[in-house]
């Protein structure tokens, strides 16, 4: 199947997330998840002709997407290097930030790069084919204790250490290289009812911990919360616990960890301030259009005008 961009990735919570940035024509913006260029192309719909905008992506595959467009500048990097690229490219400040966290269809539909269980795949796992170690390379190098804490932080596995023992043992008889060695591994160990939320965990522990994914997510978030001018807006949706949580803790009081700085006057400081409380949801349309979405949140922020914040 050719891949275009409406086959790369179906954009989630398209016309929401672009909502909430309220785009200026004259703005400078950025998509730090460029993917199949479905925001990008929704923002540089309601950019004048002097806006800017800027997409980052690591993986090469996303270049195929790129649009002809010369207010758009394509960046291929990982997005926590987002305050180093803007300075190259002279940009000190922005008037929005879009950031999609969700892995993409593209990667989960491509059978050689191990995103999914549903192919016998190498275990790969890297957004950046490129560089870095593979989920390989962490099954197989990484002790019984490193293991365990992964599946557990990352993946919420409540049987971690188990898990982790079992693959320890198995690969001091033959190194685990595939998505298929992985599942047999583990048929033992999870509860057939709950066989496959339990594999999907897994698999996502080892996404994050291949791709660094926390720490970059952290990195982008503060770089953003430094570069968003006063009444700049931050648009970002979420898919599981861990990155939803630092992405609430960012935009509630300007820190991953959620530690709350008071003034004086026992007013939460922060540089940003929340436009919507509750998250928002993909519609019962969405659902049914692209089932993926279904665990997709959307936050938005605004930088508050005096770097102090005050709520």
């Amino acid at each position: 199947m050719i891949k275009t961009a409406e086959t790369y990735h179906v954009s989630v919570l398209l016309k929401e997330s672009v909502d909430g940035l309220a785009v200026q024509p004259g703005g400078i913006y950025v998509d730090v998840t460029f993917g199949g260029g479905g925001h990008s192309r929704e923002i540089l719909g309601r950019l004048g002709k002097n806006g800017r905008l800027f997409g980052f992506d690591q993986d090469a595959d996303a270049e195929s997407n790129i649009m002809n467009d010369n207010r758009f500048t394509f960046v291929r990097s990982n997005f926590r290097y987002l305050k180093n690229w803007m300075r190259f490219h002279n940009v000190e400040q922005i008037d929005g930030l879009l950031a999609d966290l969700g892995v993409s269809s593209h990667h989960f539909d491509d059978e050689t790069r191990g995103f999914s269980f549903r192919f016998d795949a190498p275990l790969d796992m890297r957004m950046n084919k490129r560089a870095g170690m593979t989920a390989a390379d962490v099954l197989n190098n990484y002790t019984e204790e490193q293991l365990a804490d992964i599946f557990y932080l990352y993946g919420e596995l409540k049987n971690a250490r188990k898990l982790a023992s079992v693959l320890v043992k198995a690969r001091q008889e033959s190194s685990i290289e595939t998505t298929g060695q992985l599942l047999q591994l583990t048929e033992k160990i999870f509860a057939r009812e709950r066989e496959k939320k339990e594999v999907t965990k897994l698999f996502q522990a080892l996404r994050i911990e291949v791709n660094h994914e926390m720490d970059a997510l952290r990195e982008m978030l503060n770089g953003a919360c430094q570069m968003l001018r006063p009444g700049g807006r931050l648009s970002v949706i979420t898919y599981h616990s861990l990155e939803d949580r630092i992405v609430k803790n960012v935009m509630r009081t300007g820190n991953a960890e959620g530690k709350v700085e008071q003034d004086f006057f026992g007013r939460t400081k922060s540089p940003l301030h929340l436009i919507n409380n509750r998250v928002i949801v993909p519609t019962d349309d969405e659902l049914e259009r692209n089932p993926r979405s279904r665990s997709a949140k959307l936050r938005i922020a605004e930088k508050n005008n005096d770097d102090e914040g005050r709520e």
